[in-house]
């Protein structure tokens, strides 16, 4: 018996010996120069809108001498320059000797770097050549400036509601307010419950705004104001100290919609970064139109089947699929296009692996982004998947926030966090996870 026991300890050390020594060996014959060398296709660009399609940016690099055959796979890291490549963007290319984006893509990722539009980024690039875990060549250094474009709107301000009616209570964050074509005049798009409310800025009390008669005129530091529940649109004065508080809610309503001609409507959500509204909704085979309020004193149609919309006109007509519209109310224009809503499932999830899950809505300013805020975890995993199926599903097979399809499900600890997917590369998608 000890025998067989010394036979299995020594076959088990022979196999631990013999991987230490597979590793020594690729170390031992590597030839030490063999690093990618990288070619840039510039190294300033000024990206445009005009030119969004266009290519922009191409890395790309000779296979390098290793000395014997490696199978190498490789990867480009892009990070701000002195960074030393920490949160370095990773796109992993893996036999592939080069990559490309364009304006658009470049622009995307400059945004998602944290740059502003018209702001000049100062940039590293390198690409790493990977043998094993643990067996990596690094290229040079290259250097890379790139100035971006502004494509969503900025109208952003620092004025906010907080209330008891508010979603967050009188602790905020507050419900935003965002400019309109006058100036010092602003809009907020809430849905309220029945409570109080009060203006102010920065979600700090030190200026705020209330109502001490009751009679739409705003006082620094007046009385609280009183609204019943319901989505409102209010109008903010900064000016002349006034204020309005408006019904308002546009709406999907039809035949081909959860609840029919008789509502309530699937409701649109407004989308600060182009200014219009936007609807995602699963519909049947049928007919919709957009009215107000629940209600068919203001509707609209589309005569033509253009894209141009007329009071009272005509039905739209839609097959069954996964929608998102969007509504621009001062031009008067619809558009709406079949896509797949990714959504989150796992045994961490709210309805666990059979769904149906937490649903993601898409950041309109930076395309191929889609967000899930303020999600409520258990201890458990989750995969991302597309409208509430299997056949497209996402996990990270290297827990190193990249997504591979049919990937290995995602550990996560219990808690409250905002989740990230970018689509904005299909061929490299990304997520993030970020516990609040």
């Amino acid at each position: 018996m000890k025998n067989l026991i010394n036979k299995i300890f020594g076959l088990a050390a022979l196999v631990v010996i013999f991987a230490a020594c597979q590793k020594e060996e690729i170390k031992a014959i590597l030839n030490p120069a063999a690093k990618p060398v990288v070619n840039l296709s510039a190294q300033a660009l000024q990206l445009s809108k005009e030119n969004a399609d266009a290519p922009a940016l191409t890395v790309s690099w000779a296979e390098p001498d290793f000395g014997f055959n490696a199978g190498a796979q490789y990867r480009i890291l892009i990070a701000k320059a002195g960074a030393n490549f920490a949160d370095a963007q990773v796109f992993t290319t893996g036999t592939e000797l080069s990559k490309s984006w364009t304006n658009k893509q470049l622009n995307i990722l400059l945004q998602g770097m944290g740059f502003k539009g018209d702001e000049e980024a100062s940039l590293e690039v390198a690409v790493e050549s990977i043998l094993s875990n643990d067996v990596k060549q690094r290229s040079d250094v290259m250097a890379l400036k790139a100035v971006g474009y502004v494509d969503k709107l900025d109208l952003s301000s620092t004025w906010g509601v907080v209330g008891s009616a508010a979603v967050n209570g009188w602790n905020g964050p507050d419900m935003p307010f965002y400019k309109t074509a006058a100036s010092g005049v602003y809009v907020a798009y809430v849905t309220l419950l029945d409570g109080e409310m009060k203006i102010r800025q920065n979600n700090d009390w030190a200026v705020n705004y209330g109502d001490n008669g009751a009679d739409g005129t705003l006082e620094r530091d007046g009385a609280n104001i009183a609204v019943k529940a319901g989505t409102y649109a209010i109008t903010f004065d900064e000016n002349a100290l006034k204020y309005t508080v408006e019904a308002l809610s546009w709406g999907l309503v039809g035949s081909a919609t959860p609840n029919g001609w008789d509502g309530p409507d699937v409701n649109f959500f407004y989308d600060a970064a182009t200014d219009q509204w936007r609807a995602l909704v699963t519909l049947v085979d049928g007919e919709v139109k957009i009215r107000k309020n629940n209600d068919w004193g203001l509707n609209y149609g589309d005569d033509g089947a253009d894209g141009t919309l007329e009071a009272n006109g005509a039905n739209l007509v839609v097959s069954a699929g996964t929608y998102l519209f969007t509504f621009n109310q001062k031009e008067l224009t619809i558009e709406y296009e079949k896509i797949s809503i990714p959504g989150i499932v796992g045994s961490a999830a709210p309805n666990g692996w059979g769904g149906p899950d937490v649903s993601f809505v898409p950041d309109f300013g930076r395309e191929g982004f889609w967000v899930a805020n303020g999600v409520t975890l258990i201890d458990g995993e989750i995969k991302f998947r597309m409208n509430n199926d299997w056949g497209v599903n996402y996990g990270d097979n290297g827990a190193d926030g990249s997504l591979e399809k049919d990937g290995a499900n995602i550990a996560v600890a219990a808690g409250k966090y905002n989740i990230e997917l970018d689509f904005s590369d299909p061929n490299a998608p990304k997520y993030k996870i970020v516990k609040i």
